[in-house]
């Protein structure tokens, strides 16, 4: 690399200009100062709570908690952690799904000095074990609702505390200790290609850096109610709210939905959305084209590409007093940078930027040499801070961010990040896509290279190679190939129900081929390119196939040959295993209706995963025919229909296939 990082990019006028107006109307700004980045969480906290004990600190649905009430709740279960595990800084897990009581926990475990994980319980068991075995964590939190599946799950190995169990005499006071800016505060669990989560060290100063930088530069005061659309209740969205006075209403997407986001931002007088570009997609197609959201201010998207018409359909629908922000961060650095856009700001590529560095965030773009690349050409992106993670936990992976040996009386460290883009002379940074295997699959990230490596423990595989494509509704869909170990060749049926063990279901790949070999480079690598597109004949399941026989099953082999590109299809075989998925089901169920027109309880229709079942159902129902009314009903409410809706009305069924 060459001999310094870009430093010193001023912040063009217009980006400013959008800044300064990022108020409250009715609130009182107080900066972050930099001082309390050098503390910790615990620490700024209670100095927030202190300051506005009765101010919401977090509401979800019908649950809200008060500041006061938070810290001592907090404190409680904090106290009962140090108890039986000391002041050391352990792992402790939260087998809590979600809710206030996620809430607590999370802030207990930093206030006891422990290290906080996250081990989902709507995730697989066997994603759990791996968690809790990586991070040796000596202690997993639970709440009544997950009593049972921990003690089935995590068993005697471990520690266990029912956050909703504690004895009457626990102390509610502040622990008051001693923690360094340095400290560990969460491992935040990603997905590595080698088929292992890796566990990104987040520091507590990096956590409020963060904070930091989201209070100053959105202005938060205690009257902002922000509004976190995404998979978790914890994590760095909380800490904006909760180190700077505001109110966070987290709503999960996975289990709420996406089809009434409007009156959600309106009945809970949201000041500040922070979501997915597509949770935002669906909130400017569904909501009535005169509302304009006044309480509404900011509007931060991150975690996906922002196009150029998201930012037309923000400029159409939201009031001239809402800022839209593209942000770009990663696990490892934290937030990076920022693009802020108004009803002026005009995008002229296809690509929205994601903007200029944050402060204390250096940028730059190198080839794979690491050496700069010149202005305007793309390379791989580095980031250079005080405020990275240290790297992974128990070096399960090398350290991601090394201490760059240039700036050792700063401690700044570096980031490769794996992603490539482009910085422009002043500052501006696109990004472009990944450098490795990072891929969206339905809005969820998926590493391919973890996928790779499951199908290819696969008892009849040999060798796997996954590529992710285009697929006829627009979006991205896995393709796996494989080389069988001998005879018979394994079924798709025992491959699909062999990587469901461990993985969700959007990490399923919906086609599988089999290979005699591998294209292979020079270099020995899987030639990607040359890998053979799919055709479409019926892959090769367990099921026997078995022709259609009455005119409605010909009808329905017809709609599913047409969504999932098949020219042949057994009135027993299973939708999923055919290389459907939860957006494929909506689009035959909407097919499904319009054709036949009757009166059928969707839930039916999406739980009937062969064509004979759904024959079934649609012969029972006959007779029983739908209004014009009722049927451009039924048809609205599938095409709003979310994915993650989807996925919950075919879950039953997607497991068995």
């Amino acid at each position: 690399m060459s001999d310094s990082l870009q430093r010193g990019f001023q912040l063009p006028s217009e980006q400013q200009a959008i800044r300064d107006k990022c108020f409250h109307p009715s609130g009182i700004f107080v900066e972050f100062p930099i001082e309390d980045v050098e503390t910790s969480i615990p620490e700024r906290f209670e100095e927030i709570v202190r300051r506005h004990p009765e101010n919401i600190a977090v509401k979800m649905g019908t649950e809200q908690i008060t500041y006061d009430e938070l810290n001592k709740a907090a404190n409680r279960v904090a106290h009962a952690i140090v108890a039986p595990l000391g002041q050391g800084q352990e792992p402790v897990a939260l087998f809590i799904e979600r809710g206030t009581l996620l809430v607590i926990a999370s802030m207990a475990v930093l206030k006891a000095g422990k290290v906080a994980i996250h081990a989902d319980p709507s995730t697989s068991r066997e994603r759990v074990d791996r968690i809790l075995d990586q991070s040796q964590a000596a202690m997993v939190l639970i709440d009544r609702r997950t009593h049972s599946l921990a003690r089935e799950w995590v068993g005697n190995s471990r520690a266990m505390l029912d956050v909703e169990e504690l004895t009457a005499n626990v102390s509610e006071e502040n622990l008051n200790l001693s923690l360094s800016p340095d400290s560990y505060a969460e491992i935040s669990f990603t997905s590595g290609s080698t088929g292992q989560a890796k566990g990104a060290v987040i520091t507590h100063r990096q956590r409020l850096h963060e904070a930091m930088t989201f209070a100053n530069l959105y202005h938060i005061c205690p009257q902002d109610r922000l509004g976190n659309f995404g998979p978790s209740s914890i994590g760095k969205q909380l800490f904006y709210a909760l180190l700077n006075g505001a109110t966070q209403y987290p709503v999960s997407h996975r289990s709420e939905g996406l089809l009434h986001i409007d009156k959600w931002l309106i009945e809970e007088g949201i000041t500040i959305f922070i979501s997915l570009p597509t949770a935002f997609r669906h909130l400017v197609n569904t909501a009535p084209t005169d509302e304009r959201f006044p309480n509404l201010r900011v509007i931060r998207l991150c975690g996906e590409p922002l196009i150029r018409r998201d930012v037309e359909l923000y400029q159409q629908q939201f009031s001239s007093g809402c800022v839209l922000v593209n942000m770009y961060a990663s696990k490892e650095a934290g937030t990076i940078s920022q693009y802020l856009i108004d009803k002026n700001t005009l995008v002229l590529g296809s690509r929205v930027p994601v903007g200029y560095p944050e402060d204390g965030v250096v940028v730059c773009v190198v080839d794979d040499l690491a050496n700069q690349v010149p202005y305007d050409q793309s390379g791989e992106i580095v980031v250079q801070s005080r405020f990275l993670s240290s790297g992974y936990w128990q070096g399960d992976a090398p350290t991601a961010n090394p201490p760059d040996p240039k700036t050792v009386e700063t401690e700044e460290r570096r980031c490769f990040t794996g992603d490539i883009g482009r910085l422009s002379k002043d500052g501006l940074l696109e990004h472009l896509g990944r450098k490795d295997s990072m891929v969206k699959i339905r809005s969820f990230r998926v590493d391919i290279g973890e996928v790779e490596a499951k199908l290819s423990n696969h008892p009849g595989v040999k060798e796997a190679a996954v590529i992710a494509k285009e697929d006829s509704l627009g979006g991205k869909t896995l393709i796996a190939y494989f080389v069988p170990l001998g005879h018979p060749t394994p079924t798709v049926t025992s491959l699909r129900n062999f990587l469901g063990k461990d993985l969700p279901d959007y990490m399923i790949p919906a086609t599988f081929i089999s290979l005699l070999n591998f294209p292979l480079l020079a270099t020995g690598k899987i030639n990607r390119r040359a890998l053979p597109d799919p055709d479409k004949s019926r892959p090769a399941l367990a099921t026997v196939y078995a022709s259609p026989t009455t005119p409605i099953e010909q009808q329905l082999v017809k709609v599913w040959g047409e969504i999932l590109s098949l020219d042949r299809i057994g009135i027993h075989d299973n939708f999923f295993e055919l290389g459907g998925h939860s957006l494929a089901a909506t689009r035959v169920v909407s097919q499904v209706i319009k054709q036949f027109q009757l009166e059928i309880p969707l839930r039916s229709l999406f739980e009937s995963p062969t064509v004979a079942e759904m024959s079934a159902v649609i012969t029972e129902h006959q007779g029983k025919l739908l209004g014009k009314e009722e049927l451009e009903r039924l048809l609205s409410e599938l095409e709003l229909m979310s994915d993650e809706e989807a996925q919950q009305l075919v879950a039953k069924e997607s497991v068995k296939g």
